[in-house]
């Protein structure tokens, strides 16, 4: 069935994005937009969705959860043996996205990836609620699994093994560090005249530039 979507549209009518509102620093500008979506009350302002290549070309894209952000750049946490980190293993070049529909907003980030010290996986992954420690255990990420029921007779199990001690870090469990240089700060605008704003970093300095919408 074919579903015709040529009526949905929206003027993007709400605030504009000039040169002179922007921070010199992709971060400190990041961090201000970072602080308005929450302010907002979105649903999950650091949900970012992480676009990989895996060693065929093949794209692939999930929704990640943004957990530390910093001039070093973007850190978030999966299973290691997940299709993400295998992407990565082999492309370690992503993209992030931020979108902040509700604000007209988007923010892109493009950079390396790396894995963060296996310390600091230890340390996020022992202040996690222990109901999400146990999760980390159970799911071996995107392989194939008979049923749900399959996958609760796993959490029980775990429950009654790490019933009277502390949940250990999981080996094939840790994080990503995405170092960008790259950022783009998309605003919505009428007639689809759009402000985008991109930082580019060369030699050590962050460059900026208008794109055309």
């Amino acid at each position: 069935m074919e579903m015709k979507l040529e009526h949905l549209r929206k003027e993007y009518l709400s605030t504009s994005l000039n040169r002179d509102d922007l921070r010199e620093d992709p971060y400190d500008q990041f961090q201000h937009w970072f602080q308005q979506a929450r302010a907002a009350d979105l649903i999950e302002p650091n949900a970012m969705s992480l676009a990989t290549v895996d060693r065929d070309g093949s794209p692939s894209i999930r929704t990640v959860l943004l957990k530390t952000v910093d001039h070093e750049g973007f850190v978030f946490f999966t299973n290691k043996q997940s299709q993400k980190a295998l992407d990565i293993a082999s492309n370690p070049c992503v993209a992030l996205l931020f979108p902040w529909l509700a604000l007209e907003r988007q923010v892109k980030v493009i950079g390396k990836s790396e894995a963060v010290p296996k310390e600091q996986a230890r340390s996020y992954f022992a202040r996690r609620p222990r109901g999400s420690q146990l999760g980390a255990w159970v799911s071996h990420q995107s392989s194939v699994v008979s049923s749900r029921t399959e996958l609760e007779g796993r959490l029980q199990e775990l429950i009654d093994q790490f019933a009277d001690r502390e949940i250990p870090l999981p080996d094939f469990w840790g994080g990503y560090r995405v170092k960008p240089y790259s950022f783009e700060f998309w605003q919505g605008r009428s007639n689809r005249l759009h402000d985008r704003f991109r930082y580019t970093l060369s030699d050590g300095t962050w460059l900026i530039d208008r794109l055309a919408p």
